[in-house]
């Protein structure tokens, strides 16, 4: 993944874990992040794994 992707998915997900949530926006910026490269490096796939464990789990809340 590129230095710039990877900046822009750092930024993304720590603002999510800020503030425990997730607009469908923001989630469809996670995912346009996440699909524009052909793969994922083990860091970008663990830092995507968190997001959704945490949605999962209940500790982020997914709003509209």
């Amino acid at each position: 993944m590129s230095h710039s992707t990877n900046q822009s998915l750092k930024a993304i997900v720590d603002q999510i874990f800020a503030e425990r949530r997730i607009s469908r926006q923001v989630q469809r910026d996670l995912m346009e992040v996440l699909l524009s490269q052909p793969t994922l490096s083990n860091q970008d796939h663990a830092t995507a794994q968190r997001v959704f464990d945490a949605i999962r789990q209940g500790r982020l809340r997914i709003i509209d």
